[in-house]
């Protein structure tokens, strides 16, 4: 019997499965961040828990597996790559396929081995891979460097429109409402001397807050989820641009609660849009399986093995079965 591991290792959890060659799930493990920008050294113990936990509940040994496939959010350059290939091997991998964790999400949400994905949760980024294998990465580094948008920069748009409509530099906009209400203050001037005397974070949950603003025709609340939707629209054209993919068909998965729960169609029109122009042959798809998945299905291609139609459709209800223990938040990427 063959068996592969997949691991999908985020800023708050890290997954792990086991499955056999016919797709069937063999194991499982989850643990904390695994991250190593955020999570620094306990980034390898969180990985290396979450196999242990998959490994004991299969019973076999890591020399055991035929293949495995790490997919890490930061890793992003090849500085994070210095960082990461040790600390795999120093779990007792000298042999294993290491991705970001945008290409395990595109793997997913595709029978394709190529395409490209966006992810909008907390953060930004966006990936893709031509059929020759050629990727490119675009954004995934803040707005410093060019991104805009996900859950962490939109609650502070949420913010500071609140604030501008406080002090005339906004129109008037719903979402002042709704702010004081989550964070339990009786008015804006209240509110801004508080977070100002005391530099509070604004709670990344106030980016939901758009969406209910919106439901209720809110002007700037429609403008910043356009806004977040032509920038996604921009990253997309620009890997288009960079992989020559303009004539092809493949799918651009997108991945992440702001696109996949949080839109009724505020921001997927202006992708659509993009996606139009740039490469009208493509398809515009919702990841609706773990990202796991994605790696489980990378390992397969590693080790040569051609996947079946059944091979798919077991992964991807033992995704969509939700098999690990609930890890839901309400905006990740």
């Amino acid at each position: 019997m063959e068996y592969y591991l997949g691991i999908d290792a985020g800023g708050s959890k890290t997954l792990a499965y086991i499955t056999n060659e016919h797709g069937q799930l063999l194991g499982q493990g989850l643990a904390g961040g695994g991250n190593h920008q955020t999570a620094g050294l306990l980034a390898g113990e969180q990985i290396g828990s979450a196999i242990e936990q998959a490994l004991q509940q299969t019973g076999i040994q890591r020399e055991q597996l035929t293949s495995s496939c790490f997919g890490l959010a930061g890793a992003d350059r090849p500085a994070d790559y210095a960082i990461l290939h040790p600390m795999i091997r120093s779990l007792g991998f000298a042999k294993y396929d290491l991705v970001g964790d945008t290409l395990i999400g595109l793997r997913a949400g595709t029978t394709q081995p190529y395409g490209i994905a966006v992810i909008c949760g907390t953060g930004t980024n966006s990936a893709g891979i031509h059929p020759s294998g050629e990727s490119y990465q675009c954004g995934g580094f803040d707005y410093k460097y060019g991104d805009f948008g996900g859950g962490g920069s939109l609650c502070i748009e949420v913010f500071r429109s609140v604030i501008r409509a406080w002090d005339g530099r906004e129109h008037p906009t719903v979402l002042t409402e709704l702010l004081l209400d989550m964070l339990n203050y009786r008015d804006v001037e209240t509110l801004f001397h508080d977070y100002l005397d005391h530099d509070y974070d604004v709670p990344l949950r106030a980016a939901e807050l758009l969406f209910t603003a919106a439901a209720w025709g809110d002007g700037v609340a429609l403008d910043i989820l356009t806004k977040q939707g032509q920038e996604i629209g921009k990253s997309i054209t620009a890997i288009i641009h960079r992989l020559a993919m303009h004539t092809l068909t493949f799918d651009v998965v997108m991945i992440g609660s702001l696109l996949t729960r949080g839109d009724r169609g505020w921001i997927r029109p202006q992708i659509e849009q993009a996606l139009q122009q740039s490469a009208p042959h493509a398809s515009l798809v919702k990841l609706e399986v773990e990202p796991v998945i994605g790696a489980i299905l990378r390992a397969m291609e590693q080790a040569g093995r051609y996947i079946t139609p059944q091979v798919y459709t077991q992964l991807h209800d033992i995704g969509r079965l939700n098999t690990a223990p609930s890890t839901e938040r309400s905006i990740q990427s």
